[in-house]
């Protein structure tokens, strides 16, 4: 949250993401929620929009801040209601890719470590697999919670490459034409 306040967007849009989290952002930047089951809440700044994630109810390059916090690597396992689809988190990355505007902001999170599927939960990937997947824009910020809770920002993918079930935080530019 503190790095998109930092960048002081007019409006954010957050994809799935936990609802506390987009209420708190709420209150410093208005957002617009998407989710498969929206948030049945009225609250002021807050727009609540139906959506798949792997298709966005957006234009091509419109949306200038944007989040994706622990939702991707659920895509395509089964475990809300979707279709099974091993590429979900693949093709969930190029929707982002494809909605991000140009000079814009994305922000991600998935598990990161040593690659595997956990039963009947979700994926976890290489640090590295995450950056492969969005081919389109450029990585400059990770940062993550290692599997004995160490917050590090600023750090190397490969720090945490060996981990069992650590959370990794992207920070994703679309740059501006020419």
């Amino acid at each position: 949250m503190r790095r998109i306040v930092a960048q002081n967007p007019s409006k954010h849009v957050d994809v799935g993401s936990h609802t506390m989290f987009v209420n708190l952002l709420n209150v410093v930047v208005p957002v617009t929620f998407v989710d498969y089951r929206p948030l049945d809440a009225e609250v002021q700044g807050l727009t609540n929009l139906q959506g798949d994630i792997l298709n966005l109810p957006f234009a091509d390059k419109t949306v200038q801040s944007l989040s994706c916090l622990h939702v991707a690597e659920h895509i395509g396992l089964g475990r809300y209601g979707d279709l099974l689809n091993p590429c979900g988190t693949r093709q969930a990355c190029a929707e982002l890719q494809r909605v991000l505007a140009p000079g814009g902001n994305l922000y991600f999170a998935v598990p990161v470590g040593r690659p595997r599927l956990c039963f009947n939960s979700c994926r976890i990937y290489a640090p590295q697999t995450i950056v492969e997947y969005f081919d389109r824009v450029e990585l400059v910020e990770f940062s993550g919670v290692h599997d004995d809770g160490r917050y590090l920002e600023w750090v190397s993918l490969e720090e945490f490459s060996n981990s069992r079930y650590a959370c990794g935080m992207f920070c994703f530019h679309r740059a501006l034409p020419g």
